[in-house]
């Protein structure tokens, strides 16, 4: 092995050995993971699969801003804003549907991808939020 060839495999174990590569690893790893096994349908539910027994079952996260949830929301749900579902994580229930709603889907479904990833299978978000809930849903109270 030249010496330069060697100072760079020498140089990258060095990087690798450090703990912040090695957490990072870490989470790519788990991430891989993830999407190795997750299906195109796994995490999602659709407004018209919300029908009467649905609703009644599930406890709904409205992830947008507070302003947002006064101005109307799901009855019902709770908001705790989607960059928040992380640390907040504790407050979700760790059994039974929780399902996860932005206005359009785009922000919840961040959320919900790091709460699976952190290990909450039963969470889902509402493929095309709050606005696809009003116009589509099977149940509405």
């Amino acid at each position: 092995m030249g010496m330069s060839k060697r100072a760079a495999v020498l140089g990258l174990l060095a990087v690798m050995a450090s703990p912040v590569a090695a957490q990072e690893a870490a989470v790519a790893e788990a991430v891989q993971g993830y999407m190795d096994f997750a299906t195109y349908e796994q995490g999602i539910i659709l407004p018209q699969q919300i029908d009467a027994d649905v609703f009644a079952a599930a406890v709904f996260v409205d992830t947008r801003d507070a302003a947002q949830f006064a101005q109307g929301h799901i009855a019902g749900a709770v908001n705790i804003e989607w960059r928040e579902v992380p640390a907040r994580l504790g407050e979700l229930p760790e059994a039974g549907m929780v399902i996860l709603y932005c206005n359009t889907g785009t922000l919840s479904a961040q959320a919900t991808f790091a709460a699976r990833l952190l290990g909450r299978e039963n969470v889902l978000v509402l493929q095309s939020g709050y606005r696809g809930w009003q116009d589509r849903a099977a149940y509405k109270p």
